[in-house]
């Protein structure tokens, strides 16, 4: 690993490399904060993908495109003195200072639940911070994790249930409440049953400390590979998925679970 002097010394490097290509590139010399917008995003889920496959290089990788971006937004902020990456660095700083009273003050707090605890309170005492439990959620948050959100927030605030054994019955209530409305073949109503049943379930996942985006990806990566199996081994006896029975298909299906 690196000492911190040279990791000091890379870091320098980037804002002067930055600094060159702001100056001498047509491409980098155009971008705006709103141009940055989406290939910031497209970058922070490859960050989230190359994490799921744990792969430490990948990582490393996705990491400095990442990087880049913030260097890249401050440099744009500081050509027309609104900021510039010292000052996101010291609010930074400042606010995780402000954040962790149990590290920089006199709050006792050794275990992550404890921290946990008083975390939306210290927020909430923050100058120009959230003024309500649930704000500061980001509207365009997937669904799926703005629900975790919504429900860990709900939580800090002592909005949560005494044993998590008991969520199982809130999960069942909202199966019987979708399965009706799917015999009454309501669809507006079918949805929003069906939306209660995930909510449900992402409580579920929460109260057991299961990340229910890492879960499900880990599912959708797991169905690719055993699909493509599925449909290499009809490549391979000449056929099209199309043209295959349904219990042909699942026996091949049977043979990539024990593939992948």
């Amino acid at each position: 690993m690196h000492t911190r002097q040279e990791q000091l010394a890379a870091f320098d490097r980037l804002l002067t490399v930055m600094n060159d290509l702001r100056e001498k590139c047509p491409w980098d010399r155009k971008q705006t904060f709103q141009s940055l917008r989406q290939n910031t995003i497209e970058e922070t889920y490859e960050l989230t993908s190359a994490i799921l496959k744990e792969d430490m290089d990948e990582i490393c990788k996705e990491l400095g495109d990442v990087l880049l971006h913030i260097v890249f937004y401050a440099k744009i902020a500081s050509e027309t003195d609104r900021f510039d990456i010292a000052d996101v660095c010291n609010r930074l700083c400042d606010k995780l200072i402000f954040r962790h009273p149990h590290v920089y003050g006199n709050i006792h707090a050794d275990t992550e639940d404890a921290v946990s605890k008083t975390w939306e309170q210290v927020k909430l005492q923050e100058k120009g911070g959230n003024k309500t439990v649930l704000a500061g959620i980001p509207e365009s948050l997937p669904s799926l994790v703005k629900a975790y959100r919504i429900q860990d927030k709900a939580r800090n605030a002592g909005f949560d249930w005494e044993q998590r054994e008991q969520v199982w019955d809130k999960v069942k209530e909202e199966i019987g409440e979708f399965e009706v409305e799917v015999n009454n073949m309501d669809s507006d109503k079918m949805e929003q049953e069906f939306g209660d049943l995930m909510f449900a379930l992402i409580n579920a996942a929460r109260l057991y400390k299961i990340k229910p985006d890492n879960a499900l990806e880990r599912t959708n990566l797991k169905f690719i590979r055993r699909f493509n199996y599925l449909e290499q081994k009809a490549h391979e006896q000449g056929r099209a998925l199309n043209q295959m029975t349904l219990d042909e298909m699942e026996q091949l299906w049977q043979e990539a679970k024990t593939q992948a």
